[in-house]
């Protein structure tokens, strides 16, 4: 069996992460199967709170292919599954200090079970993303001239 590995590549960039969680995420038996398929995207999916839980919203996992008429709606909300104290944590960061909280990355853990990594993030301004850019361009040319002269 593969590993599966999904990231949120704009997260990183789009925010300033401050602290990470891995949390369990509530799934049917056809969003399983496409997940270990690999058929599955982050990109525009966001966490918010209903009430006293935490939800994955827009997290993208396509209909799996072998599925009845009873697949799953592919854009649906998802339970995320964490322990009160750290919902607590997380509820009132976000409503204090205006924090996001991001997914980063979907996999499959030792025990076939699906986790999602998330992190309490601060939005970026434009300065910090092109800062964030320079960064990487200078860290690539110096790999660069590593490999070529050294």
């Amino acid at each position: 069996m593969k590993d599966i590995y999904i990231k949120n590549r704009k997260a990183s960039f789009d925010f300033e992460l401050l602290d990470t969680f891995t949390a369990g995420i509530q799934l049917l038996g056809t969003e399983i199967k496409s997940i270990r398929h690999g058929r599955a995207s982050l990109n525009e999916a966001y966490c918010l709170f209903l009430g006293d839980e935490l939800f994955v919203r827009s997290m993208h996992v396509d209909e799996y292919e072998f599925g009845s008429d009873n697949n799953h709606d592919p854009k649906r909300d998802k339970k995320l599954l964490l322990q009160r104290q750290e919902l607590g944590r997380l509820h009132k960061k976000v409503t204090e200090k205006g924090l996001t909280i991001v997914p980063l990355a979907l996999f499959i853990n030792d025990k076939g079970l699906a986790k999602l990594k998330i992190a309490l993030g601060q939005g970026k301004k434009t300065h910090d993303k092109r800062d964030s850019i320079r960064d990487k361009d200078s860290k690539r040319d110096l790999a660069r001239l590593k490999k070529t002269f050294g």
